[in-house]
């Protein structure tokens, strides 16, 4: 399959610092700590952010292990669950590769003190001759940035200029390079590996007989629980394994919101195959997801599939067959794309690995093959949790200035936190109880939200906010004749339905 370069259509360029406001102002996510100043890299999610998330994660598992698809033969694919501990045995990182190549090449600058990943930092060196130095900027940097920047060295940024990545010049030129928060060149240090992992220690004592690490990715608790699950379950080949749960990364510079984080979630899978079904599964699981990302509300228009360059290839990866993205538009990348998703031929790598270093035969005898014995491949889809959810809320944002709130999040409704709202017209005359009275009937089946204060205008604005599709409004007329107003989030257009039909109202529209 060949990754198709696809461009938004949307005119709108959305801006994430309003993006980070309303979910802030509105309580789906906050700066962890946030009484103490915040600690970089961690955040929390509020009361609408949880829901939020919690319903992405269930929509996949539903789509993975609940209802998994229909396979090529026209019969529903084996996929199971597992939920492996955060912390494993040091060993197990020691053989997937994590202890001793889980790392990135940083630098640092003497004169900030800061330090930076090396492929993140591009070069631009000025085309004045004059000039023999070279202005360094984190790869994301903004034009207007860059364009300050030059001026503050009597550089013209129209003039031209050469550029290159950190890792193309040569140690010996640091001498010529200005850090990104410099202002001397020469300040920059040699790479040195830093690795990712975070370390702690399990029981009484502290050493290096005690160190163990938080995992830094679900999938190694899945291909350790391999032979666990096979003698256990009635599965047999080809099938998959599914998780969701946190992992922890020591990223040097965590930034764009929660898009880069050190605590994250992951929702992968890893599917075990016969190796000359590898190719086969992976074409067709990059179609399989790119749909379910789709499902959620998704444009086509904001997704890509991008096929990993060779010296982007992971270690276990198959050239030719090993990882491409499904990437999103998001507002801190535009017009460019991020990773949201990976789906990466992983071969017999870390089955491999693990029966090599555990001792324990991991080879599959297939009854289907004339027992043939072999190390199963992987065709692992691992999705950021994470940052889908960020993903699904920059889909949503949606600025209208004709409406009072400026905005509203346009959610799918089964992604959205909360369905619908109860909206008593006044704080008298029956309205307050009657309102209770349906969301006492609806939150048996739906999350809907009752909301008696302020005026009726504020509180359409704040559903509005949150991204809730309809909104249920107690009325004089509802006293009279059993009737509520429904208003639709997207036109705001609205129409009378008896109050006992708001349950079967709410089924249909959202399912």
């Amino acid at each position: 399959m060949q990754a198709a370069e696809k461009m938004s259509t949307d005119p709108q360029v959305k801006d994430m610092k309003d993006i980070v406001a309303l979910c802030k102002r509105r309580g789906f996510i906050f700066p962890a700590s946030d009484i103490y100043g915040g600690i970089n890299g961690f955040w929390d999610f509020g009361p609408l952010g949880i829901e939020l998330k919690n319903n992405i994660r269930d929509l996949w598992w539903k789509a993975m292990v609940i209802t998994p698809p229909i396979g090529p033969d026209g019969h529903p694919l084996q996929i199971v669950g597992l939920d492996s501990a955060l912390v494993q045995n040091p060993k197990a990182w020691v053989a997937s590769g994590h202890v001793g190549g889980f790392s990135d090449p940083m630098v640092d600058c003497r004169e900030t003190k800061k330090r930076y990943r090396q492929d993140h930092l591009v070069v631009l060196y000025p085309n004045d001759p004059q000039y023999e130095f070279g202005l360094s900027f984190h790869e994301e940097a903004e034009e207007v940035e860059i364009k300050q920047r030059f001026k503050k060295f009597k550089l013209s940024f129209e003039d031209g200029y050469i550029k290159k990545s950190l890792t193309e010049v040569p140690t010996e030129n640091y001498i010529y390079v200005i850090g990104p928060d410099a202002k001397e060149p020469g300040t920059l240090t040699e790479p040195k590996e830093f690795n990712l992992m975070f370390e702690t220690y399990v029981g009484a004592t502290q050493s290096e007989d005690s160190k163990a690490y938080l995992r830094p990715e679900t999938a190694q608790g899945i291909f350790l629980n391999y032979k666990n699950v096979l003698d256990s379950s009635r599965v047999k080949m080809p099938f998959g394994i599914a998780q969701v749960g946190k992992a922890f990364r020591n990223e040097v510079n965590p930034r764009n919101f929660i898009f880069r984080s050190r605590e994250f979630e992951q929702m992968e899978m890893e599917w075990f195959c016969h190796p000359s079904e590898a190719k086969k599964w992976r074409e067709f699981w990059i179609e399989e997801r790119k749909k379910w990302w789709m499902s959620l509300g998704m444009s086509e228009s904001a997704l890509i599939l991008r096929e990993h360059d060779k010296d982007e290839l992971s270690h276990y990866a198959k050239a030719g067959e090993g990882t491409i993205d499904i990437e999103f538009q998001f507002p801190f990348t535009y017009p460019g794309f991020g990773e949201l998703e990976g789906i990466a031929h992983r071969c017999d790598f870390d089955l491999t690995q693990h029966q090599e270093h555990s001792g324990q035969k991991l080879e599959y005898i297939d009854p289907e093959r004339d027992n043939e014995r072999y190390i199963p491949h992987v065709i692992e889809p691992a999705a950021g949790l994470t940052r889908g959810m960020l993903a699904v809320l920059c889909e949503a944002y949606t600025v209208d200035p004709d409406r009072p709130s400026g905005v509203y999040l346009n959610f799918h409704p089964k992604v959205a936190p909360k369905k619908a709202a109860i909206l008593p017209l006044t704080a008298k005359d029956g309205h307050p109880e009657k309102a209770e009275q349906l969301y006492m009937e609806l939150r048996e089946h739906f999350p809907v939200d009752l909301d008696i204060k302020q005026n009726i205008g504020k509180r359409y604005a704040r559903q509005d906010e949150i991204g809730t599709p309809y909104c249920f409004t107690i009325d004089g007329q509802t006293m009279e004749d059993g009737t509520i107003t429904v208003r639709e989030r997207n036109t705001m257009a609205q129409e009378r339905i008896s109050m006992d039909n708001a349950l079967a109202y709410l089924r249909e529209k959202i399912g």
